[in-house]
């Protein structure tokens, strides 16, 4: 027969005082973790803000950079090729200056062909692949020449990485160092192009492709990744923003792509090859009926007035 030992058992209030000293101990046990939680919570705010407040500078060390002369062939704001893709060679544009116009061609049936692109729009990529074979065999041949302007409008659809201007920056570094590998560069660019509303290909992808186009120096690269041109690029969108020329006869602005032929702005779908193809027959015909009327319109000669 068993017995309880009366002497081993805690009273009540022995076991509430136990109850009270188990629940101070948890409850400081719980304060010490908490404070610690705060301060490593509190450093890493502070690391945090620091590691941003970093990033930031080093972005506005990299995209804002004193405004400098423009890159080498492209005075004009773009860079022109003539017959066999020959670049026209231009000296830098001072900063500030207004763009220079590259001459035209003095033979009436070559065709003059502007285009004005973003390399984040899409519609210039339809631009692109669709027409652009066909231009480069005109340009090649001597039937036509071509200048390309890189511009930045869309740098709001990259997600704070202003791709547009990044790209065109890229695009005036080769044709700074590199002019004969621009096409090349211009034709990866849009075989890669990122989507709108993403945050485009980095730095190094730009320079990989540059490379990829024969534009391999540590210039280059230097060039894109310091952002040297982006100061020009933005003001010659600026330019090309204001001119009247350029304008959008729908709404009156200015957009992506534009495509100027001897002066006239094409107005067709920039995927339709045929209607593209039309209208350059249309603007080199207008161009020799004008050249022949100037040139076969016959001098009136003065009569003699008979005496009264």
């Amino acid at each position: 027969m068993s017995t309880s030992n009366s002497g081993d058992r805690l009273t009540k209030n022995e076991r509430r005082e136990q109850a009270r000293e188990a629940a101070r101990i948890q409850r400081e046990e719980q304060r010490k973790k908490d404070k610690r939680n705060k301060i490593l919570l509190q450093g890493g705010i502070v690391l945090g803000v620091l590691g941003v407040a970093a990033l930031i500078v080093v972005l506005i060390m990299t995209n804002i950079r004193p405004a400098g002369p423009g890159p080498n062939n492209m005075a004009s704001g773009g860079i022109q090729f003539t017959a066999g893709f020959e670049v026209t060679k231009t000296a830098p544009l001072p900063n500030g200056d207004e763009p220079i116009a590259n001459p035209t061609s003095d033979d009436t049936g070559v065709l003059d062909i502007q285009v004005y692109m973003d390399y984040l729009c899409p519609f210039c990529g339809f631009f692109e692949d669709t027409n652009q074979e066909y231009i480069n065999s005109l340009v090649d041949s001597g039937a036509a020449t071509l200048e390309v302007f890189p511009v930045s409008i869309l740098d709001r659809l990259s997600l704070g990485t202003k791709y547009s201007t990044r790209s065109a920056n890229a695009a005036a570094c080769v044709a700074d160092t590199a002019p004969d590998s621009f096409m090349d560069f211009n034709a990866a660019l849009f075989a890669n192009q990122p989507a709108e509303n993403s945050s485009g290909l980095d730095n190094s992808e730009l320079i990989d492709l540059a490379g990829a186009a024969g534009a391999t120096s540590d210039a280059i690269a230097d060039c894109i990744n310091s952002g040297e041109f982006s100061s020009f690029v933005t003001a010659m969108t600026t330019a090309a923003i204001n001119n009247p020329d350029l304008a959008n006869p729908t709404n009156g602005g200015f957009g992506t792509p534009t495509i100027m032929v001897n002066g006239q702005r094409y107005g067709g779908q920039v995927d339709d090859a045929e209607a593209f193809r039309a209208f350059l027959v249309q603007v080199a015909g207008e161009a020799f009926v004008q050249e022949d009327t100037a040139t076969n319109t016959p001098t009136p000669t003065p009569t003699e007035t008979p005496a009264p």
